[in-house]
């Protein structure tokens, strides 16, 4: 008979070990106390965990102020993951400083997360203005507030959607949100006869992103690219030319892998 309560510690203590690692993640350098807090456990734990991490080379801890920071290893691994996608990111960076240089806006790539309904930044180039849309690489955000995740999406099939649909938590998160999954399944389909998806207000106020799918040689998307907008620098009247030129690019990146 399996052992629960076993199973059930392990669990607990790996969640404490990820919330340690989350919460240094979110700082360049943190105290013990102020990871300990972040990662909601007790100052005894999260020094074990951190003297642990730095033994094995994760963490590091700065002499003179004690403060612990992660080390370049863990990058490693995420860029051992990236590795299988050498192809997707040739092909999808030239039409990115493409969509760079011809905008000046900031322009990203993301791939759908398979293990939560989010989309995740791998590559980026940032804008040419201050005043810009700031993403992470790493970082992930819902699908159904995203025009990256409405693009990604929208070129699945429709049991896979509808699946993904009832595992969604459609929340509010900016003032335009889309909280209804049919008014969701609308734009969805709306975005696969255009080509691209759109984000108006619905991630981050005062933010507006257009994206297109890059689909593999199946027409399955496999990732997305983004041009992402202030709102008030966004130019109505050049919306048809910002289509254009992310379509483009969305073509050139599907063909260059194999889509036809």
């Amino acid at each position: 008979m399996p052992n629960i309560p076993q199973k059930t510690e392990n669990a607990a203590a790996v969640l404490k070990v990820f919330s340690v690692l989350e919460s240094l993640a979110a700082e360049r350098r943190a105290s013990l106390a102020d990871i300990a807090q972040k990662a909601m456990t007790s100052k005894t734990t999260a020094h074990r965990l951190l003297q642990t991490m730095v033994d094995l080379g994760y963490v590091e801890q700065e002499p003179e102020t004690e403060k612990y920071g992660l080390t370049l290893k863990l990058f490693a691994l995420g860029a051992r993951t990236l590795r299988g996608q050498e192809d997707l990111l040739r092909a999808a960076d030239r039409e990115m400083g493409k969509l760079s240089r011809a905008t000046g806006e900031s322009i990203n790539l993301g791939v759908m997360d398979d293990f939560d309904q989010r989309v995740a930044y791998i590559h980026k180039y940032d804008s040419a203005y201050n005043l810009s849309m700031q993403s992470t690489l790493g970082k992930r955000n819902p699908l159904h507030s995203t025009s990256l995740g409405k693009a990604l999406l929208a070129f699945r099939d429709e049991d896979e959607i509808r699946e993904r649909l009832q595992k969604m938590d459609l929340r509010k998160l900016a003032p335009r949100t889309i909280t209804d999954p049919e008014d969701l399944l609308a734009q969805l389909r709306q975005a696969r006869a255009l080509g691209y998806a759109e984000e108006l207000e619905e991630s981050e106020a005062g933010v507006r992103c257009m994206a297109a799918p890059v689909l593999d040689h199946t027409g399955k998307s496999v990732a997305a690219i983004s041009i992402a907008f202030p709102l008030v620098r966004f130019d109505e009247s050049r919306k048809p030319e910002y289509v254009r030129l992310l379509l483009d690019a969305s073509h050139a990146a599907s063909a260059a892998l194999g889509f036809s």
